[in-house]
């Protein structure tokens, strides 16, 4: 993995001969070098690494994705803002099954880094409303759903949605039973 300013430096240097093969006549050589470059500029606003931790994550291979997420040693230097966001989000994914303290961390550093997608976005705040409904902060719960609800256009997270506000209505009665 190249730092984000090395790709962008890179792509420079291949334009620059690419305008060189143009000036010799060498259109063919000229064209595929700035197609060449191309890859560069796509790997800067699309970490390879991000990516290849979303397809084992797609996979349900969380083992696979935490090892490619682990050698982004330094996401503030080697990221942009978002991928930075999606960083964070694929951690607190991950971590969510384990420690909701640290899902909490990471999914909260995600959302105020911004994620590209509404989708994303949405299904983070989901998840951090289940964080904040187990650790009995109703209201937050509430607004995170609604928030999630508003970026969730497609209904892709309907049915969590409509399952977790169900869940919130029964909790309080749940509670004052034992009582």
């Amino acid at each position: 993995m190249f730092n984000k300013n090395i790709k962008l430096i890179l792509a420079a240097l291949i334009v620059i001969t690419a305008v060189w093969q143009f000036t010799e006549n060498n259109i063919g050589n000229g064209i595929f070098l700035i197609l060449l470059s191309l890859i560069f500029i796509l790997l800067y606003f699309k970490n390879e690494i991000i990516v290849m931790a979303f397809l084992k994550l797609r996979k349900q291979d969380f083992e696979g994705a935490t090892k490619w997420l682990n050698k982004i040693k330094n996401p503030e230097a080697a990221l942009v803002r978002k991928q930075q966001g999606y960083y964070n989000y694929l951690h607190g994914l991950m971590v969510s099954q384990t420690n909701l303290n640290a899902a909490e961390k990471y999914l909260k550093k995600a959302v105020e880094l911004g994620l590209s997608m509404d989708q994303d976005l949405a299904m983070a705040k989901l998840n951090l409303a289940g964080i904040a409904m187990t650790k009995n902060r109703k209201i937050e719960a509430e607004k995170l759903l609604g928030e999630a609800k508003k970026l969730d256009k497609q209904g892709m997270l309907k049915d969590q949605i409509a399952m977790m506000k169900a869940q919130m209505k029964k909790g309080p009665q749940q509670q004052m039973r034992r009582y």
